[in-house]
């Protein structure tokens, strides 16, 4: 295969893919009204990843709270999570952060792309057993476990780490958009 016949392939692929489906529709309207309620109510969202799940946390995060100016949150500071992942397992570092930044009222949402990430389940357990207001999930893959224990659970159907990546990248940025109410704004 050519490169401009995998390119034309992959772009074609990944159009389909990030093409929105009345479901999909529903729950990042869902997802915003969430986030507006939390941060209404003076409480915050808190938002963990992996590898590029935690670049995309990170900017979602930024961009919720530059830009739309609501707190948020995200866990991706080196010696918080060393310290975490020394002191009680790399499984559980997101469990403690939740445990210690989490208030009763908050918004979890955790992005695994394969949704088995042990950190992540674990975070998700800590949150409802911290009274938070509700757990949004990202995920692809098959069937995956973080895809079934949250309020809104976002999946994309592909194999493809970039695929996945990228469409949560999509989905989240256009929440912050819908919250802001524009796609175009001083930045």
């Amino acid at each position: 295969m050519s490169s401009k016949e995998f390119l034309n392939s992959y772009l074609n692929d990944f159009s389909e893919k990030v093409k929105p489906d009345e479901k999909i529709i529903n729950q990042l309207e869902s997802v915003a009204e969430l986030i507006k309620t939390t941060c209404d109510y003076g409480n915050k969202i808190l938002i963990f990843g992996n590898g590029g799940s935690a670049a995309i946390s990170s900017h979602f995060s930024v961009d919720l709270t530059k830009n739309a100016g609501l707190r948020c949150v995200n866990f991706n500071e080196a010696d918080l999570i060393t310290c975490f992942a020394n002191d009680y397992g790399f499984e559980h570092w997101v469990e403690k952060a939740v445990d210690f930044y989490g208030d009763e009222g908050d918004l979890l949402i955790v992005i695994s792309s394969s949704g088995s990430s042990k950190n992540m389940l674990y975070g998700v357990k800590a949150a409802r057993n911290g009274k938070f207001k509700a757990v949004v999930t990202l995920s692809g893959f098959a069937d995956n476990p973080l895809r079934q224990l949250g309020d809104i659970n976002l999946w994309v159907d592909s194999k493809a780490y970039n695929f996945v990546e990228n469409i949560h990248q999509v989905w989240l940025l256009a929440i912050v958009d819908l919250i802001i109410g524009s796609r175009e704004y001083s930045a």
